[in-house]
C-alpha cells in the first residue's frame, strides 16, 4: 500500500503489481484500498493556497494541503467502513496506514517560483531553508499520524529543462547544455533536503526514512543520452523549447517541464534498486525496518 505526495504513482504501483493509486480527489466510488494519489500538477511545498491558480500557475495543492486531505481520507475512509454498505469494501483498513509506504517527490516547483518570481539565485537560495523546513514540519505530522515509511525523492536538475532554457536564455551553460547556476540551486535544495532526512532519522528513529538521488540519475540523462539509448535530450517532444516529436520512446523531456514517459521509466528503474538510495536500500524494501 502506498500513500503518494508526489511522483510518477503508475510506474509505482506497477512495480508492486498494484493497480493504479486513485486520486484523492476523485473520490466518489473510488478504491483506495492499494493507496491514494494526492499529488497535483505544479504543486509546491510552500507556496500559499490563497490565490487560484496559485502565482504564475503554480497548484493551490501545496505538500500542507496534501497533508490536510491524507488526514480526511484516513478519518472519512474509517467512518464509511464502519457504516458499511457498497462503499465500504472500498476503504483501506485503518492499519494500513501505519503499513504503508509513503513517497514524495516535491520542491522543484519552489525554486521555479522562485526563478519566474523575479528572484536572484541568492535569494531563492535563501529561501531553501525555509522550504526544507516546512517539508520537515508535514512530514513530522505525517509521522505524527501513524505514518512509519518514507521513501523521499530529492529534486532534479531543472537547469536542464526547456522552460529554464527557454526562458533565460544568457544562462551560463555547462557541458551538458544546462543552465549551470539552476541547477546549483537545486543541488544546494537536495543538500539541504538530505540534511533534513538525517534530522528525522534521528528525532524518529523507529521510523525507516529512504533519501533517493533522482537528481544523479535525471542529470545523466542529458550528460550522456546516447549510453542510455537516448537522443536530444534538451529539446523538449512539445511546448517548452521544442516541437512535437516522432518518437518519445527516445525522447527525455515530453513539455519542457515534465520527462517522457521513456525517462520516467528509465528514472525508476535505476532508483528502484537501491543504488542511488541512502540507505541503499531497493524499493521493495523501503516500508518500515529495524
Amino acid at each position: 500500500m502506498s500513500y503518494k505526495l508526489g511522483y510518477k504513482h503508475f510506474i509505482l504501483a506497477k512495480s508492486f503489481n498494484l493497480s493504479f493509486l486513485s486520486a484523492y480527489l476523485d473520490s466518489l466510488g473510488t478504491n483506495f484500498t492499494v493507496g491514494a494519489n494526492f499529488a497535483t500538477a505544479s504543486s509546491t511545498i510552500t507556496l500559499p493556497t490563497t490565490i487560484i491558480p496559485a502565482i504564475n500557475g503554480f497548484s493551490p495543492f501545496n505538500l500542507q494541503v496534501q497533508y490536510n486531505q491524507l488526514v480526511q481520507l484516513k478519518a472519512r475512509s474509517q467512518l464509511i467502513r464502519k457504516q458499511g454498505g457498497v462503499f465500504a469494501q472500498l476503504m483501506p483498513m485503518e492499519e494500513y496506514f501505519q503499513k504503508a509506504l509513503y513517497t514524495f517527490d516535491i520542491g522543484q516547483n519552489d525554486l521555479g517560483a522562485g526563478f519566474f518570481g523575479n528572484k536572484s539565485f541568492e535569494e531563492v537560495n535563501a529561501s531553501v531553508p525555509d522550504i526544507v523546513n516546512t517539508f520537515l514540519t508535514n512530514v513530522t505530522s505525517i509521522y505524527d499520524s501513524g505514518a512509519r515509511s518514507f521513501w523521499i525523492h530529492n529534486t532534479g536538475p531543472i537547469g536542464c529543462l526547456g522552460y529554464i532554457l527557454a526562458n533565460f536564455p544568457y544562462a551560463e551553460i555547462d557541458s551538458a547544455g544546462c543552465a549551470k547556476s539552476y541547477n546549483e540551486v537545486a543541488q544546494y535544495f537536495n543538500h539541504e533536503l538530505k540534511e533534513t532526512v538525517l534530522q528525522l532519522r534521528k528525532d524518529f528513529p523507529s521510523a525507516a526514512f529512504t533519501y533517493v538521488d533522482v537528481y544523479s540519475v535525471k542529470y545523466s540523462l542529458f550528460s550522456e543520452p546516447q549510453k542510455h539509448g537516448f537522443e536530444l535530450p534538451l529539446v523538449a517532444c512539445y511546448g517548452n523549447g521544442g516541437s512535437s516529436c516522432d518518437d518519445p520512446s527516445v525522447r527525455v523531456v515530453w513539455d519542457g517541464v515534465h520527462y517522457t514517459e521513456a525517462a520516467n521509466k528509465f528514472v525508476f528503474e535505476q532508483i528502484s534498486t537501491g543504488a542511488f538510495s541512502d540507505p541503499p536500500i531497493p524499493l521493495n524494501l523501503a516500508c518500515h525496518r529495524t
